[in-house]
């Protein structure tokens, strides 16, 4: 795979080894020549410049926030923002800079070296973006360890009334347990789901760990990410799964990237109907159950 392509699909930023599952290291190396891809730091890789990000947006007499600032804290995003994301102080005159612009006021500790604090990211984030690009900011944050959802819980709950509501809903969804945006985007679909309940990282006797597990139902949700087995081994193991699945009575519905990331409400439509459809069998099997159990 490219790897511009590669970073795509794991969050705008990634280690080395994350991109060798998808790509080679020569094509990493000559992406990174070429200015398509840029070394960060480290082990790190992105497509955007992050140094550039603090150039534009103190220029532009603010300081990087939002999903850039969610980049420069080395958290992954559902869509690597087009422009830099800068917040100016409320009332400041309106830059000359291309940027996405925001206007707020930002106190001495929500801002750390030009970009905002991890915490005000977070809300920020929260506030502004739809549920599934938030929910995958706030899954990356936690997974970082940057943050806590006790911190994020009482940020959200002082903020300014504007998105309030829609910051606590966001944290309150929000789990480490998410192993990347693919599946905080399936995971935001699936919560919009009536009587579908599903857990992050679900762990199943004889199977292991799986994306999303709806243990009333049965239901198993995986966010297919095949391109990335980093060897055949890999890939054996995790087909193996699904048979082994299927066995205990499971129903395994699986989702490719394009199909979270652009057609949600397909992904929506068919855990829908795969809900509906396991209410049924749950109910009938529980009619069965009480007719057996009644004295002859």
């Amino acid at each position: 795979m490219d790897p511009v392509d590669a970073l795509l699909r794991l969050g705008g930023v990634a280690s080395s080894g994350e991109l060798i599952g998808a790509t080679t290291r020569a094509r990493l190396r000559t992406a990174v020549a070429h200015g398509r891809v840029v070394h960060l730091k480290h082990d790190r890789y992105g497509l955007i410049d992050l140094s550039s990000d603090r150039r534009t947006a103190g220029a532009a007499g603010g300081v990087v926030s939002h999903l850039s600032a969610a980049l420069a804290w080395d958290w992954k995003v559902k869509h690597p923002p087009l422009q830099t994301h800068v917040t100016v102080p409320s009332g400041a005159r309106r830059p000359t800079q291309e940027v996405a612009l925001h206007w707020g006021q930002l106190a001495d500790s929500e801002v750390r070296h030009g970009v905002t604090s991890p915490v005000r990211t977070v809300i920020d984030c929260a506030k502004s973006l739809p549920f599934d690009e938030a929910l995958a900011v706030a899954d990356s944050a936690l997974r970082g360890g940057e943050v806590d959802r006790h911190q994020l819980l009482l940020a959200a709950q002082s903020s300014s009334r504007t998105g309030r509501s829609k910051a606590i809903e966001v944290i309150e969804a929000a789990d480490a347990g998410a192993a990347n945006p693919f599946e905080s985007v399936v995971r935001a679909t699936a919560l919009s789901v009536p009587g579908l309940t599903v857990e992050t990282q679900g762990e199943i006797d004889g199977v292991g760990f799986v994306d999303l597990l709806d243990r009333r139902l049965g239901i198993v949700v995986e966010a297919e990410s095949f391109e990335f087995h980093s060897s055949r081994e890999a890939l054996r193991r995790d087909v193996t799964r699904y048979p082994r699945c299927t066995w205990r009575g499971l129903t395994v519905v699986r989702f490719l990237w394009e199909e979270a990331m652009f057609d949600p409400e397909y992904v929506r439509q068919v855990l829908c109907d795969v809900t509906a459809m396991s209410e049924v069998r749950l109910a009938q099997a529980r009619k069965r159950r009480s007719r057996s159990e009644r004295p002859t």
